[in-house]
């Protein structure tokens, strides 16, 4: 199970980096061509978007209760005993991912209070800018490449 929910959790990575991306470029694009904010295609970016991110963050938690990284590793070693890696997995992804997803719902939260379409593309891309810029922070990159 653990695997299972370990690889669920690397695929989905990808996807959802790919995704806030392109919904960090769109914000971008849309403020710089003062363009206007459009339900078919704005709106279900940053949507489609929000629920990746937060199922991405669900599949994390789940992993990180039943890893041998997450808790039990502190429960074990202690906080003084890990080293560098371990508390990577431990306690620095898990937190920083944690506020980005904040940051990116709030971001979601604070477009919608905006009527003109240049406050919403603003919005976005700066909280969806700064969830995407503490994801790559804290990606634990030497996994991923072996």
């Amino acid at each position: 199970m653990y695997e299972t929910i370990q690889t669920l959790h690397s695929y989905l990575a990808y996807v959802a980096l790919a995704i806030l991306f392109i919904a960090v470029a769109n914000a971008i694009l849309g403020l710089a061509g003062n363009k206007m904010f459009t339900l078919e295609k704005d709106f279900r970016i940053s949507l489609f978007t929000l629920i990746i991110i937060h199922l991405q963050l669900l599949v994390g938690l789940i992993l990180y209760f039943v890893s041998t990284n997450g808790l039990k590793a502190i429960q074990e070693l202690g906080m003084g005993g890990m080293n560098s890696a371990a508390r990577l997995l431990a306690v620095e992804h898990p937190f920083v991912n944690i506020i980005a997803v904040v940051l990116i719902t709030i971001g979601w939260s604070r477009h919608k209070k905006f009527m003109e379409g240049s406050k919403k593309f603003k919005s976005i891309a700066i909280f969806y800018g700064l969830g995407l810029l503490l994801i790559l922070s804290r990606i634990p990159w030497g996994p991923w490449f072996n």
